[in-house]
């Protein structure tokens, strides 16, 4: 087992692996601890499979643009696997005039930033997917959004970067990371072992709060439960990328007709978590009725689609709804990505070639200075910094 290598990232999920393709590509040496026994069995895998522009904040919008239309497109083919991606639009749908005002407010916004989306009645809406039902009073449309398949993308740049001769291993709990001669240089395992780097990348979602918390510095996030189901499959009925403004459920038809549904019921305190495992949390009588209801109020005709199984998983909250992407000045050698806030798996690829560009010392595609880790800092300490 090689323990030194030119950059070392925690967390496999489609930014570490992602990022570590990206890296293997340019000729950097560079290895993955995963925690888990499995790769991407976090977030990465356990989402509705967005990819998706409409709905963000202002902040993330520049480098989730430049990724669909840079990455994307072309993913399946650089890639040698089919991450079924699909560019249909997305429909951000709304049953009230507070869920109008809300995605009015989020397109003007995101229009700013030069993304096309434009709110629609709802006959338009109905014209785009006349399987709406008529509680339906309108929507935002980004025709530029789309899905694909969560697992298969993880595992594709996974597969990739393996490929190229990045090294992976799994069960390696982080216990702490040491610093050498003030820089981030050693990541200590829970069954002792010792890997070193000139650069680790934290990308290990809600854990890398602890993780970084060994040297000093915290990214304030939380947990919360999200669950997707899978139905049987359906007769082809459309392709777009649903949303709404109430957030009471997300998802697509897949390329093999059945739908992926993900939502949250709320009963996050309901669920026990134990920051000593990696596991996930399981699917519970809770949420997923509250998804079911939620996608029938939306599309009567799926009321009686049979539910082949559904799955829980975490999502890492950050206190102001944006990830922090971001190398940390006070650790040298030391860069996060994480607290995503369930944002993460449709720009995982552009984030990956950025957390690349940042372990080489390049600069990255897009400014990512709105998304740096120090942003809660109080004001008076930054203002000094800067002074």
């Amino acid at each position: 087992m090689k323990t030194t290598s030119d950059v070392l990232i925690i967390g496999s999920g489609i930014n570490g692996s992602a990022a570590a393709y990206y890296l293997a590509k340019s000729g950097v040496d560079v290895t993955v601890l995963e925690g888990a026994s499995v790769i991407g069995g976090g977030g990465s895998s356990r989402n509705g499979g967005g990819v998706r522009q409409s709905g963000r904040d202002s902040r993330e919008l520049p480098y989730v643009m430049w990724g669909i239309e840079n990455l994307w497109p072309t993913l399946s083919e650089e890639l040698d696997a089919d991450t079924e991606y699909t560019q249909k639009g997305n429909l951000r749908l709304g049953k009230t005039q507070a869920h109008l005002d809300k995605l009015a407010q989020l397109a003007q916004s995101a229009g700013k930033v030069g993304l096309d989306v434009r709110m629609i009645d709802a006959m338009e809406a109905r014209e785009i997917n006349p399987y709406l039902s008529e509680e339906v009073a309108g929507a935002s449309w980004c025709p530029t959004d789309g899905h694909a398949n969560p697992l298969k993308t993880t595992l594709a740049f996974y597969r990739a970067a393996r490929r190229l001769g990045a090294r992976f291993y799994t069960n390696a709990i982080v216990e702490r990371i040491e610093k050498v001669h003030g820089r981030a240089r050693k990541v200590v395992l829970k069954n002792g072992m010792v890997f070193e780097a000139d650069c680790i990348i934290v990308a290990a979602g809600y854990a890398s709060r602890k993780i970084v918390n060994s040297v000093g510095i915290d990214v304030p996030m939380d947990l919360k439960v999200s669950e997707t189901l899978v139905t049987e499959t359906q007769p082809h009925m459309f392709d777009q990328m649903l949303g709404t403004a109430a957030a009471d459920f997300y998802g697509h038809q897949t390329k093999d007709g059945s739908f992926v549904f993900g939502g949250s019921a709320g009963y996050d305190q309901f669920v026990r978590h134990d920051e000593t495992t990696f596991s996930t949390p399981p699917a519970s009588s809770l949420h997923g009725p509250c998804i079911c209801r939620a996608v029938t109020g939306y599309f009567p005709s799926l009321e009686h689609a049979k539910i082949i199984r559904c799955w829980g998983g975490w999502t890492d909250l950050c206190a102001d709804g944006v990830p922090v992407i971001s190398p940390v000045d006070e650790v040298p050698g030391l860069i996060l990505a994480c607290a995503f806030t369930g944002h993460g798996f449709g720009s995982g690829p552009v984030v990956g070639l950025m957390l690349a560009q940042m372990a080489r010392g390049e600069e990255t595609v897009v400014d990512l200075s709105a998304l740096r880790y120090d942003r809660f800092a109080a004001k008076d300490k930054k203002n000094k910094k800067a002074a």
